[in-house]
């Protein structure tokens, strides 16, 4: 039985045993330097409550529409990973970062200005919308069941980002390819591993998946990592083609979860089975140390809960703005020389 032990700062020691005889290496806390402070603007005296305003406007949200949790995660998850955690997939304009063909279909831009106005009505000039975004996004996916991991602040906003400077992968790369842009951002196999764990909720488009329901790598032929039974279910939604002016269907990345958008974690257990909607999901079977974490996540919803409390705020730490880089945004839709434009 081997074990790995994750540190970091205000979050209890992760034990994480691993059955087997692999040794998987991980990060034990956030890279270094770590520029961000627990508690920042109670910290500065500059706005006591900000994660009160914050939390108490996401409650409210989510009791209208639980989706939020999935749609949140996947906002907060295109900012990070492109350029860092500075807002920029915010920011509105005709080739904007949020206009890229791998931001098609986000969500939760609404509930980010809504908080936001309140703030500004509140502490003018003071919470910053990178700030909001983790903020909001750990509060929602705590409410769908995830932990209520902590969230260090003092980020500041980037400025503009054209959409071709977004490099998200497909959602169909291998285990590898996957590995090695979560490592270019400065994360390892387990936040990757984890991190996909956000899979357990929420929805994909079937232009996504398409080829693995039809044509995998131009065989004619289905995925054949995936379960027959899933193959047919999907195709069912998923045509090969849509028509002219069809909209793409969007589909469950976890059935079992479907519309109650519960964190959870059998997304792993799909994934054991060859359930797995999208093809880099599937994908963590075939490296040797993701299959071990995979088990034993499946094995430990607590041992998931408690690595995703890291790998997030791992992954809320990419390049932050602190100091007197970048701003603090009047309006998260715009930079503030175009504010009031």
């Amino acid at each position: 039985m081997k074990q790995f032990a994750l540190f970091f700062p205000l979050l209890a020691l992760v034990v994480i045993s691993l059955a087997g005889t692999a040794t998987v290496e991980a990060a034990t806390g956030l890279n270094p330097p770590v520029k961000l402070v627990w508690h920042y603007y109670k910290v500065t005296n500059t706005c006591d409550d900000a994660e009160s305003y914050i939390r108490h406007q996401v409650e409210k949200f989510y009791r209208n529409d639980s989706s939020i949790a999935p749609k949140l995660l996947r906002l907060l998850y295109s900012d990070c990973m492109v350029n860092g955690c500075d807002a920029s997939v915010l920011l509105q304009g005709p080739n904007s970062e949020r206009t890229a063909p791998q931001n098609r279909g986000l969500g939760g831009f609404v509930i980010i200005d809504k908080i936001k106005k309140v703030l500004e009505s509140r502490c003018p000039g003071v919470v910053s919308c990178a700030d909001i975004l983790n903020l909001a996004t750990r509060d929602a996916v705590h409410m769908a069941g995830a932990p209520s991991y902590p969230v260090l602040t003092g980020r500041r906003d980037g400025g503009v980002l054209n959409a071709d400077a977004v490099d998200l992968p497909s959602p169909s790369i291998s285990a590898e390819e996957s590995l090695a842009y979560f490592k270019s951002k400065g994360l390892d196999v387990l936040d990757m591993t984890t991190l996909l764990g956000a899979h357990s909720m929420g929805k994909t488009h079937c232009s996504h998946i398409v080829n693995r329901l039809y044509n995998f790598k131009n065989t004619g032929k289905p995925d054949p990592t995936m379960n027959t039974t899933l193959v047919s279910e999907l195709r069912n939604r998923c045509p090969p083609r849509t028509k002219k002016g069809q909209t793409d269907p969007l589909v469950y990345l976890n059935p079992d979860s479907g519309s109650s958008n519960r964190f959870s974690n059998s997304y792993y257990s799909r994934v054991l089975s060859h359930n797995a909607v999208l093809g880099v999901d599937q994908q963590l079977i075939y490296n040797d140390d993701s299959m071990e974490i995979t088990q034993e996540f499946d094995a430990s919803f607590e041992d998931f809960r408690k690595s995703f409390a890291l790998s997030m705020s791992r992954m809320g730490s990419i390049n932050v703005l602190t100091g007197k880089a970048g701003e603090i945004r009047r309006d998260c839709r715009v930079t503030n020389a175009n504010y009031g434009a």
